[in-house]
Formats: C-alpha cells, structure tokens, sequence
C-alpha cells in the first residue's frame, strides 16, 4: 500500500532505516493490546484497543462490560475470548475487525486464558480449550469457518497452553505441565507434530536461579518466528520477566533482548521485521506498549499511563 505518511514515519524513529529503499508492498500494521478499564461497576471490564504503529488513533474496539482479550489476529482478522453473554471467566472465541465492527462468535467450545495460534489463512486456530468442570486446559484445533473443533491432546490431570504453530502449520509449539495439582512443579516448552504425535520438551528451567518459586511464568507466551528459525517465549528469571528464544531442537536457548526491565507477552509481524510487546518496571506497577524494528534493535513506547495495565500486543494487517 502506497502511504507517504508511513515513509515518513519510517524515517522519523528508525533512522538507520533511513536509506534504505521502501517498498510499495511493503506490509503495515496496526497494533491491538488489552487493557483494564477502571469502571467502579463491572471491575473486570477489560477492553481491547488498536493504534497505528506510531501510538496515534488509539480506539477502544470492543466497548462492552465483559472481560475481552485478544491473544491472535491473521492478517486484518482479530480474534478475541470474551465472557459476554455466559458466566464470568467462562470464556468463548470471538472474531471482529480492526474498527470492532462484524463481532461474530466462533465456536462452541469454551476456551482458557491462552494464546493461540493460526495456520492455513486462518481457517484453522490451536487452542487451549476445556470441556465441562474436569477436562481443563487441553489442546484443541477450531474450524473458524464452521466452528467445529477437533481435540488433540486428552490429559486431565496435566495443563497445556499457550500453543503455537510452525510457520509451516505441521509443528506445535506449547507449554505443558504434567501435573496441575503440584505447586512444586511448573511448566516447560514441548513441541509436537500437529496431531499430537512425537512430543519433546524445549526447555529446562535453570533451578539455581532465583526466582523459581515467585509467581509468574517459567515458559510460556510462545510466539514462532515467521522467518527465523527460532520460538520465542517468556521467563521469570533473575527477579524479572524477560522474552526469551529457543530452537525447534532445544538445543540453542538465549535471551532475546538484553535490558534491565521486565518484558512480556509479544508479537512478531508476519514479514518478521517487527516485535512488539509489554514492557514495566521490575515491580510491574505500570505496563507500556512497545514496538522494535527487529533488524536496528531500535525502540519506540507507543503508550501513555492512562491505563496501568497495557498488555499482549498483536499485530493487525491494515
């Protein structure tokens, strides 16, 4: 798309970007995050809104006193879980557009908390789902031209989430714990095939450090590169959240970005030259949307303290 403004942009906050020739092709973005509402009347309204990729023409799309969060969008297509309409928490896959208009309800399937993922243009999404009171955070593939869904893992003393497909479509990348019930325990990144099969694990916590028995993920939040070869992730790890990578053999993990604040939950365009994600101090009393050209390492905060709580960024083709 042809957009003198966005060339000028470039130039404005990615100067070492500056000669380099732009494309007319050249995908743009806007970004979606969640956010608390302070409403004294519904106390979990969280809504979700979209901004360009500079922080301007911030919108509050979902607009309704119910907990919305998006984990996913492909290309101009956003995917929300929602509570509206059912019981609190109990959550239901949702599908809008970058203006929030279009709100339909995907599927039957009741969903957790969780990333997901998509492949094959959207049509299918991996999930973290749950079938009545004891079959809880289980691995499911949702149709979102029909709503169908077909379950893959069926463990239901152990937790799976966070799933996220190879940019091929044939791996899933998740985490998992093998007993939900153990307070001792956490979870590790596994990978499998995408009917289930073949299953490795990723990731071995470091027990030495530090922080292994303060609240907060050990791994989880898994995002697959789109033209790297690498899944990144987040980590509570020495007093702090910090987004992490590790190859699809678990035989190379890195930090990914190297300061002294807590990041987490993130986003990869699709072209894989950005990276956007939540960012607070080390108490996390007060979270911001951030954006990285991932090729200059350069940063730019998109937010403002109007809201405290500013998390799980996606991007949305515009």
């Amino acid at each position: 798309m042809k957009n003198t403004l966005f060339v000028i942009l470039a130039i404005g906050f990615l100067g070492s970007c500056s000669q380099e020739k732009k494309s007319t092709e050249e995908k743009q973005y806007s970004i979606a995050y969640n956010i608390h509402e302070h409403d004294t009347i519904h106390k979990n309204n969280y809504e979700v809104i979209t901004m360009n990729m500079d922080g301007t023409n911030k919108k509050n799309i979902t607009n309704n006193p119910d907990v919305a969060w998006t984990y996913y969008a492909y290309e101009n297509r956003l995917f929300f879980i929602s509570d509206r309409d059912t019981c609190n928490r109990c959550f239901f896959l949702y599908e809008t557009d970058v203006n929030g208009m279009n709100v339909n309800k995907v599927s039957d399937l009741m969903l957790e908390d969780s990333w997901m993922s998509g492949r094959k243009n959207g049509e299918e999404l991996v999930v973290a789902g749950r079938i009545g009171k004891e079959l809880r955070y289980q691995l499911f593939i949702i149709n979102t031209k029909t709503g169908t869904y077909k379950q893959l893992t069926n463990e239901p003393g152990a937790k799976y989430g966070d799933p996220c497909f190879s940019p091929d479509g044939k791996k899933i990348a998740f985490y998992y714990q093998k007993d939900k019930t153990d307070k001792t325990s956490h979870e590790e990144l596994f990978l499998m095939n995408d009917d289930g099969t073949e299953i490795i694990q990723l990731t071995h916590y470091p027990e030495d450090n530090p922080s292994p028995k303060e609240y907060g993920y050990r791994a989880g939040a898994t995002k697959w590169h789109p033209t790297e070869n690498f899944i990144s992730y987040v980590s509570l790890q020495d007093g702090r959240h910090s987004i992490f990578a590790v190859t699809p053999d678990g035989k190379k993990q890195w930090k990914l970005i190297d300061n002294d604040l807590s990041e987490g939950y993130h986003d990869w365009s699709s072209d894989g030259k950005w990276l956007t994600f939540n960012m607070s101090d080390i108490k996390e009393t007060q979270y911001h949307i951030m954006v990285m050209n991932w090729n200059t390492k350069e940063l730019k905060q998109l937010t403002d303290t109007t809201y405290k709580s500013q998390l799980s960024p996606v991007f949305i083709e515009k």
